[in-house]
């Protein structure tokens, strides 16, 4: 399925009111670089802190170099309560002057005026920004935010588990071989250990039951350009028959708890207690990485293949990944700028491409679909599929609507029934602005 977009017009028409603007640094912006002595306010996930810490600190030096009086103050988020916190900073006087921002997480933030308007021109291969990240961070055919990095799901697998299984160490191309792997691999493992998932599929992992909805050509929501809202779609007959094929895969070869979401997939397969997880590329290396609860021991066994899906075609993957935006109200919004811009420059990314992430555009993404280590992930870019790009869709996950359809089937409602109750909470809270 290609991913469902609403336009920017779309959007525009369904919300009033214009989208603040940051200010320009005012008279300071005017002053000699190396007279600026402003504090500037940076906020990154954790993830920058853990995998890529030399970036951060390379950039700050060419910023400090350039800016030697200004203070930089890199503080590092977690995803779980990120959203809250910032949303309290910006009611208060104490906030970033740049943010990371998931990329489902943007429209919120652009429609309630929270982020200043970004000039593309000042930073590198803009004219390639990956239209999945791109698209987040669009509103009136104007940009709020700039693209930090993508990413995309694959199966990540153990190749001794599957040598062993099926005297072969290589992912099947087909769903139908990979189950009839996954049924081989069950039998030579789960006989010494009944907590063993030949293929671990967490039940409430969201992200993967809507990758196999879109391999259907089902939805979570469509845009209807005559009532001009968002309507929720789960109840469709494609969308019902993915969230069954997905439900029915997590009943027959997810041997643990199944209520539980995908947060500790890696460390689930670090123990070897699974042989195949669908998972962000970069979770490959915490599989394997001691330091991260990881299991070293597994090193050089682990590998990553496209996922296979229904009907014979490779599963859709959801295009992830995160932005960087200038708060409306920073009062340095010109040195916010410049710092993104570094951040996220061509010599940047190179950084990133070096440890396998995705990087924001297409232009240096293009050597990683050849490269054995990200060709999976980089493949699955093209024909990825994205959230709905509405108001209210951070409310949506807030209030874990699709997670909490996923347990309720697997407690043992019908999808029907469970589908059509998560439409109808879709339906309140996703033409809403937060």
């Amino acid at each position: 399925m290609k991913r469902k977009l609403i336009s920017a017009v779309g959007v525009a028409a369904m919300m009033a009111g214009a989208v603040a603007c940051g200010s320009d640094g005012g008279d300071n912006s005017a002053k000699d670089p190396k007279d600026r002595d402003e504090t500037l306010t940076v906020w990154l996930m954790v993830d920058a802190q853990s995998t890529w810490p030399e970036l951060v600190k390379d950039v700050n030096a060419q910023f400090r170099k350039k800016y030697p009086k200004v203070d930089v103050k890199v503080q590092y988020q977690q995803w779980a309560d990120k959203a809250k916190k910032l949303d309290t900073a910006l009611g208060g006087d104490s906030f970033p002057d740049v943010v990371e921002l998931g990329n489902t997480e943007t429209m919120q933030y652009i429609l309630n005026g929270a982020l200043a308007e970004i000039d593309p021109a000042k930073y590198d291969n803009s004219d390639t920004w990956i239209q999945g990240l791109k698209d987040t961070c669009s509103f009136e055919g104007k940009l709020y935010c700039v693209p930090y990095y993508a990413g995309a799901r694959v199966a990540i697998y153990n190749t001794e588990m599957l040598k062993k299984g099926t005297g072969s160490d290589k992912l099947p191309a087909t769903e139908d071989e990979l189950l009839a792997a996954m049924d081989k691999v069950q039998a030579e493992y789960g006989k010494k250990d009944r907590r063993f998932s030949p293929l671990y599929l967490p039940g409430r992992y969201w992200y993967a039951a809507m990758s196999y909805v879109a391999a259907y050509g089902g939805s979570i929501a469509e845009y209807d350009e005559g009532a001009k809202e968002w309507k929720a779609s789960l109840s469709s007959p494609d969308s019902q028959k993915g969230i069954e094929h997905f439900v029915n895969l997590v009943k027959k070869y997810n041997k643990a708890d199944q209520t539980k979401d995908e947060q500790d997939h890696a460390n689930v397969m670090a123990n070897e207690k699974a042989a195949v997880i669908y998972g962000n590329g970069w979770e490959a290396g915490s599989v394997v990485d001691g330091k991260n609860n990881g299991n070293p021991k597994l090193e050089g066994k682990i590998s990553t293949a496209g996922m296979p899906g229904p009907n014979g075609k490779a599963l859709p993957s959801f295009i992830g990944g995160s932005d960087l935006a200038v708060t409306s109200k920073s009062k340095v919004s010109d040195l916010a700028e410049d710092w993104v811009s570094m951040f996220t420059s061509e010599k940047s990314q190179e950084v990133l491409t070096s440890k396998n992430i995705l990087p924001n555009n297409t232009k240096q993404l293009e050597p990683l679909k050849a490269k054995p280590e990200t060709a999976p992930i980089a493949n699955a870019v093209p024909d990825a599929w994205f959230t709905p790009i509405a108001p209210g869709w951070t409310s949506i996950e807030k209030e874990e609507v699709l997670e909490n359809m996923l347990l309720a089937i697997l407690k043992g409602d019908s999808v029907a029934d469970a589908a059509k109750e998560a439409d109808a909470e879709i339906n309140e809270l996703i033409n809403q602005e937060s």
